[in-house]
């Protein structure tokens, strides 16, 4: 393996090359990351050479790089591939990610582009009391992995979906658990079912679990069932998500979102296949496939000990990051025409050249789900701005001074309640800990507003 300088035999070194497949016509940049010091002593032996989409840095022995430096998190920071170069993120350590630039001058970085200051003459990192120097290799070609533009229900065909689409078939191949990963509205569920569909369980049961939107008092009956007087309002026997599932395979959608107690009863699943109902001592065993989704930073989640680092290490054995589109916004013309002719307006004339560049403009906080919405909006508004100021104005509701203030006020305010919360529901695709997020208030307090309303059946 090419590098920069010969190895210096009272160096530990890693040499980390993180090659990511891609079209033949694209260079693929690779990494090296060599600890020049660990804990505040020169290292003096290799340590490893590692590939993969994600080079992590850490005290916990599954890193590709691990430090046994009592500052350093058990997942401090991480090298990422990007189609162009890496970018360096902090996960949430406690003493910090130092870029340093002089021997008395040093910069602390939480999520940084290193292309192309990589190519110059490489970088230096502390991370602890350890220091790493990062350079640039001669990029490498790979041969395609995808050729298509489209995969099923995923719509896409700039590279990280293409590469995407064959992550999924190789993956739907398999039997092993996945986890994931993406913003919200980005198409986790979409890449789930994919998964599903194209695998040997497609014909079996497939449960979802809403790990977000489920009452914390029942999310235990829901994954695994209870028998008959478990407790207060349990009448009859209820099999739960895991024991429906059997032979298939269960969704765990949004699993950041499950109670730290719980966790341990699910990696009891995850490693032996076996599941207790609540309340009874019989041990029922399950053959079942585990697909998970989140939009957390699970890492980071074990960093501030609110996720088990055991059962995250069960969930990823392999993970599927789902790119945010604004990291994609070559696939906007190709989505929107797919939700036109979703929505039955294959044929609208809305979307000229013009609209399409302004929409591929937009960052896109709310991701694909953001946009499917803005289509169906500008079908209705006959109107694609982005703009609000562009939108027709709603009229104010009427007020009748003849009911009693509070009465008046009360019905005012539940026209409301009911109307930001079928908006917003939609917004989010119905997921309540993602409605909390984006409304700002808290997730319990979301689940009373939406039983108040009716708008969903617990």
């Amino acid at each position: 393996m090419p590098t920069s300088d010969p190895p210096r035999p009272s160096a530990l070194r890693a040499l980390a090359t993180v090659p990511m497949t891609e079209p033949p016509e694209v260079a693929v940049p690779r990494l090296e990351v060599v600890v020049e010091r660990e804990a505040g002593a020169p290292a003096d032996q290799p340590k490893l050479v590692v590939e993969g989409e994600v080079l992590r840095v850490g005290s916990n022995p599954a890193n590709e790089i691990v430090l046994e430096d009592p500052r350093v998190r058990r997942f401090h920071c991480r090298f990422v591939r990007e189609r162009d170069g890496y970018r360096l993120e902090d996960v949430g350590s406690t003493n910090g990610t130092f870029l340093l630039l002089g021997p008395e001058s040093q910069v602390r970085v939480r999520d940084v582009d290193l292309w192309p200051a990589v190519h110059r003459s490489g970088l230096r990192l502390q991370v602890g009391d350890s220091v790493l120097v990062v350079r640039a290799l001669e990029p490498v070609d790979r041969a395609p992995i995808s050729t298509g533009g489209a995969s099923g229900a995923l719509v896409g065909q700039s590279v990280v979906m293409r590469r995407l689409h064959a992550l999924v078939d190789r993956v739907a191949k398999a039997t092993c658990t996945v986890l994931v990963r993406g913003e919200s509205g980005s198409g986790k569920e979409l890449v789930v079912h994919e998964i599903v569909q194209r695998g040997a369980r497609k014909d079996q049961p497939f449960v979802v679990v809403d790990c977000g939107a489920m009452a914390s008092n029942l999310v235990e009956s829901e994954l695994f069932g209870h028998v008959k007087g478990a407790f207060t309002g349990a009448d009859r026997v209820r099999i739960g998500a895991f024991e429906a599932a059997d032979g298939g395979t269960v969704f765990l959608d949004e699993i950041g979102e499950l109670a730290l107690e719980l966790q341990p009863k699910l990696l009891r699943v995850l490693e032996n296949g076996e599941i207790r109902r609540v309340g009874d001592r019989k041990v029922r065993k399950v053959d079942v496939r585990v697909v998970a989704a989140t939009h957390r930073d699970l890492e980071r989640e074990v960093n501030q000990g609110r996720f088990r680092e055991d059962l995250y290490f069960r969930l990823s054995v392999v993970t599927l990051p789902v790119p945010p589109l604004r990291e994609r916004r070559a696939d906007v013309p190709a989505l929107v025409q797919h939700f036109l002719e979703q929505l039955g307006h294959s044929s609208s004339s809305l979307f000229g050249s013009a609209a399409l560049s302004e929409l591929a403009q937009h960052d896109w906080p709310g991701n694909v789900r953001e946009l499917r919405n803005h289509v169906e909006r500008s079908i209705v508004l006959e109107s694609t701005s982005l703009r609000a100021s562009d939108r027709p104005k709603e009229e104010a509701p009427a007020v009748d001074p003849h009911v009693p203030f509070k009465l008046a006020k009360e019905a005012l305010v539940d026209a409301f309640e009911r109307e930001y919360l079928e908006k917003l529901l939609a917004e989010v695709g119905g997921n309540l800990s993602a409605a909390a997020r984006q409304a700002g208030i808290d997730r319990m307090y979301m689940h009373r507003l939406v039983q108040k309303h009716g708008l969903r059946r617990e």
